[in-house]
């Protein structure tokens, strides 16, 4: 017998937070295919190459707060 949306939705709400995020990433890739794990190694490709990047100090590094302020003058807030 298979289960009705809410019954699944109820119990998956009883799953720990690190169990209901691997679960979205696996409905997710469900629903996008090999895209999605095309996307999560270009990332992983990506953070490579900034802590490389990061460690040869190569990296030029912008304090949070100053991009926050960037972004709020941007958005007009």
């Amino acid at each position: 017998m298979s289960m009705t949306y809410t019954e699944v939705e109820r119990q998956a709400r009883s799953l720990s937070a690190e169990e209901r995020a691997q679960l979205v990433d696996t409905l997710l890739e469900s629903l996008h295919g090999s895209g999605l794990s095309e996307v999560q190694a270009a990332w992983a490709t990506e953070i490579e190459r900034r802590v490389a990047a990061y460690e040869r100090g190569e990296a030029t590094l912008v304090d949070a707060e100053e991009v926050f302020a960037k972004a709020r003058r941007i958005s007009g807030q």
